[in-house]
Order: structure tokens, then sequence, then C-alpha cells
């Protein structure tokens, strides 16, 4: 199976849901990775939700339906980094 990554951005401050910024497969997975990486972005592996986010279109908010799986990657997220 081929690695997949998606990325999400989400500004508290517009009160809106997270959007998907980047998304991809092998090698833009894998590029995807190494910026988060570089820059200090915190990862969560999980492959299901990696699956379900990349149905969603580029600068697309998240449906509504997968709030509470993103809420729950989020809230790991702040656990790790407290910000």
């Amino acid at each position: 199976m081929r690695q997949k990554a998606v990325a999400l951005k989400y500004e508290a401050q517009k009160n809106a849901a997270p959007k998907v910024v980047a998304k991809g497969e092998g090698e833009s997975a894998k590029n995807i990775i190494k910026l988060a990486q570089e820059h200090g972005v915190p990862l969560k592996q999980d492959e299901d939700l990696v699956e379900l986010l990349s149905k969603v279109e580029l600068d697309q908010e998240v449906p509504s339906q997968m709030y509470k799986a993103v809420a729950e990657v989020f809230s790991f997220l702040y656990k790790i980094t407290k910000k």
C-alpha cells in the first residue's frame, strides 16, 4: 500500500472548520511529511482518517461528518504541544 498524507490547517480565530491544505501519496506524501518535520509540525498517524480526508478537495473545509475524528487529532496535538 502506498503511503498517503494529508495536511490540515485550522485557524481558531476564523471560527471555521479545518481545511485540507495538502494531500498526496507516494513521493508527494513523503514530501508533505518531510516538510512538516522540518517545520516542527506535529504528525499523527491514522490510516483510516487519512483515507477519508484524502477524498476532500484541496482548500476545502473538512465535512461535518468528520468533525469528531478530526477533533480527536487536534486534541492529541494539543496534548503533545500545549498549543
